[in-house]
């Protein structure tokens, strides 16, 4: 064919899989429109209905919303088979909704439901969160019990569901990583993963790991063929030969265990991607012909999209194929020229896959994150060594666990030492201090970074001919990472030298530390995130907490203690004696004692020191009655502190106290000094009592809030009445983590805006 038609046939076979597309496109979004569910979103309206689930039960994260800590929820993929509308009119469909549910004591058995198990649900549609989603509506269920089954799941997902269990039941006697982790890298399971260590997967660009991966299945049928390029040759290696397997038997075997995969492991679209990936990657080792199946993953990609044309707006699915197709292209000639290089081979070939895979997806990644790990290429290398064994035990441990569970118990108890090792390498990366770097977000950061990397790329055999300039660029990789903080003080100038106290910026919500000496700080509240206190504390150089003072149990306060106790001596935690509302406070008892930190309760009038520090609570207070009418809440139980620091710096941490235990403060017994500083109470909300402000005096007054969060925070007049007091203000919404310096006419706040 002259090359003119080679051009016409392409040609062609492009539009004829653009109007495939379209046309299945458009099929799939007149089936999600159909029927009355769309309409009867729109208006909200309560309904009846029979449900086929399509998914596993998915948790969401507990998140913060002002003072309340929302539970997790439990997010269901279904398709609403019958739908009774408010009028009573019953109406047969097949439209894909998301279940809502916020399951109580019965939340173990929603979570055990199957894929192709109906239920009769009552709730609330409303519209999707975004426009086009594959979904018509979110069902948000009414939970008043466990759920109501109308038909159990197939057999074979019955099946699947049982091997999966028996994994979970082998896993339990690890600890507390290797047990959520195991699951995860076999078959996807992330139930038990809990969110520091998603967070910590995710900082180190490890995240693939926790999802059903196309190389789960490509190192199993590795164990079937043998090493690349021996598949299709006499010396052929691996465990079919050896048992006298036939290349079409063992061809066989292989899409055999493919199906068994994808049952497993859940017929999900994201499964079915990573099965198809894995194929393509396992005939790439198996054959050695990488630059041949090129066309492969492009024909993999179509037939998918055409199967399911919302992956064509998946982020999850752009990344697979973007990883996939660098380690078919780039990864053989980067691993040739590490080879040239004098690098050994093996080392190459995983430096190189794990140097390509990075960098075509870390674009997609800033789009999603608005950040680039620093760590991720030498934790992908650290973690890669022990995948391969981990998933290998893990799958043996899921295939007899139903016939034996002490011998999957065994398995597992060895695949625990590779997933204790992956699980070391996420957290360890994690904490590294530089192991995220900040980077513009959207398509607009994506491009940036993509021309910043192929930049790098063409750049990368000139510095390699000058040693003393790789050396120059390694080391400052390394200080980026590292970040020592006389280092970083020199270069960013934060934190200021001689800094007393400081004003984390953590969101809506406070979290301060009060400099005790040299990497020791006494904390006071902990923000509502713990990676954004963690970082505080590690800018700061906090290395030793004597002592953690959690003013009352609203969320916005306590649900970052993880975040202080990570890595750090804590000496204990001191808290208010109201424990309102009960489950924050069992919270805060809970992830104390985990730690192996004791919990003291405040007493009024107590003093305590700490290096430098003196400080006195003054608030609760223990005399009966008094003026300014009842106090009630957590608010006004918060725990206040009048602080003395080095210099002769004076403090006043008002927590949330609101005007009525304000009231009573100022006319306690002790009376109320002037102070240097005032942490303003509430976020500088409006409810402030005007007399104490004017009483205290401050020269600074400073403000925790979140940059547009919905409460208003500050109020306008509250700054003005702060200002007319005399006070300079500041605000972490705008002024970012601030810092105290000096005392008397050397009194100074620096902001890190």
């Amino acid at each position: 064919m002259s090359p003119g038609g080679r051009r016409a046939v392409a040609v062609g076979a492009v539009l004829l899989c653009a109007a495939a597309g379209g046309a299945t496109a458009g099929l799939h979004g007149a089936d999600v429109r159909r029927g009355p569910v769309p309409g009867l979103a729109q208006e909200h309206a309560r309904v009846d209905a029979e449900v086929r689930v399509t998914s596993d039960p998915r948790p969401t994260r507990p998140g913060v919303r002002g003072s309340h800590s929302t539970p997790p929820s439990l997010l269901i993929g279904a398709d609403i088979i019958e739908v009774v509308e408010p009028g009573g009119h019953r109406t047969r469909v097949r439209t894909p909704v998301l279940l809502m549910v916020s399951p109580g004591d019965d939340r173990a058995e929603w979570q055990r439901l199957l894929p192709s198990t109906r239920l009769r649900v009552g709730g609330r549609l409303s519209p999707p969160a975004h426009a086009g989603e594959r979904l018509a509506a979110v069902l948000r269920v009414d939970t008043g019990g466990p759920p109501r089954i109308t038909g159990p799941p197939t057999r074979v997902q019955q099946a699947a569901g049982e091997l999966r269990s028996g994994l979970r039941e082998a896993t339990d006697g690890l600890d507390a990583d290797a047990r959520a982790l195991l699951p995860g890298l076999v078959v996807g399971d992330t139930s038990r993963v809990p969110p520091d260590l998603h967070d910590a997967f995710k900082a180190t660009d490890l995240t693939h790991l926790l999802a059903v991966s196309g190389a789960n299945l490509s190192i199993l049928l590795f164990l079937l063929i043998g090493p690349p390029g021996s598949a299709l040759t006499s010396e052929r290696r691996g465990l079919a030969p050896k048992l006298g397997i036939s290349l079409r038997g063992t061809a066989l075997i292989g899409g055999a265990l493919t199906l068994v995969f994808i049952v497993v492991c859940r017929p999900e679209p994201s499964v079915l991607r990573a099965a198809a990936c894995g194929l393509i990657t396992l005939l790439a080792i198996g054959t050695g012909r990488r630059r041949s199946l090129i066309p492969a993953l492009a024909a993999a990609v179509v037939l998918l999209v055409l199967y399911d044309p919302w992956l064509a707006r998946s982020y999850g699915f752009l990344l697979s194929v973007l990883a996939t197709g660098a380690l078919l292209t780039l990864a053989p000639r980067w691993s040739a020229a590490l080879q040239r290089r004098r690098v050994p081979p093996r080392l190459a070939e995983v430096l190189a896959a794990a140097a390509a895979a990075q960098a075509v997806c870390a674009p997609v990644v800033v789009v999603l994150a608005s950040r680039v790990s620093l760590v991720a290429i030498p934790c992908n290398l650290l973690a890669e060594f022990a995948v391969a064994p981990a998933t290998v035990l893990g799958f043996l441990a899921l295939a007899v666990a139903p016939v034996a569970p002490p011998v999957a118990e065994l398995l597992a108890r060895v695949a625990g030492w590779p997933v204790g090792w992956i699980a070391g390498v996420a957290r360890t990366g994690a904490d590294l201090p530089g192991a995220e770097f900040p980077w513009p977000g959207g398509w607009a950061g994506a491009a940036l970074l993509a021309a910043f990397t192929v930049l790098a790329v063409l750049l990368a055999p000139r510095l390699v001919r000058h040693p003393w300039v790789c050396s120059a660029v390694a080391l400052l990789l390394v200080l980026v990472v590292l970040r020592p903080v006389p280092l970083t003080r020199i270069v960013t100038g934060w934190p200021p030298p001689g800094w007393a106290f400081a004003l984390c910026d953590v969101g809506q919500g406070d979290a301060m530390v009060l400099a005790a000496g040299e990497g020791t700080g006494v904390v006071v509240d902990a923000g509502p995130d713990p990676r954004a206190v963690d970082r505080c504390l590690r800018d700061l150089g906090v290395t030793r907490v004597p002592l953690v003072i959690l003013t009352h149990f609203h969320a916005d306060h306590v649900r970052g203690l993880p975040g202080v106790l990570r890595g750090r001596s804590v000496g204990a935690v001191q808290t208010t004696s109201l424990d309102e509302p009960p489950e924050q406070a069992e919270f805060v008892r809970r992830t104390a004692a985990s730690a192996r930190v004791p919990t003291v309760r405040a007493v009024p009038g107590e003093r305590r020191r700490a290096g430098p520090l003196d400080w006195r609570v003054v608030w609760p207070s223990d005399r009966p009655g008094a003026r300014g009418g009842a106090v009630q809440g957590p608010n006004n139980s918060s725990v206040t502190l009048h602080v003395r620091a080095a210099g002769g710096l004076t403090l006043l941490l008002l927590g949330d106290l609101e005007p009525p235990a304000q009231l009573r403060l100022l006319h306690s017994p002790a009376g109320l000094p002037r102070v240097d500083v005032l942490k303003v109470a509430h976020h500088g909300s409006a409810f402030q009592d005007r007399g104490l402000l004017h009483s205290a005096r401050p020269r600074l007054a400073l403000i925790s809030c979140g940059a547009n969060n919905p409460y208003g925070h500050p109020a306008p007049r509250t700054v003005d009445a702060l200002r007319a007091a005399g006070a300079r203000v500041l605000r972490t919404d705008t002024d970012g983590a601030i810092a105290v310096t000096g005392a008397g006419r050397e009194l100074r706040a620096v902001g890190r805006s």
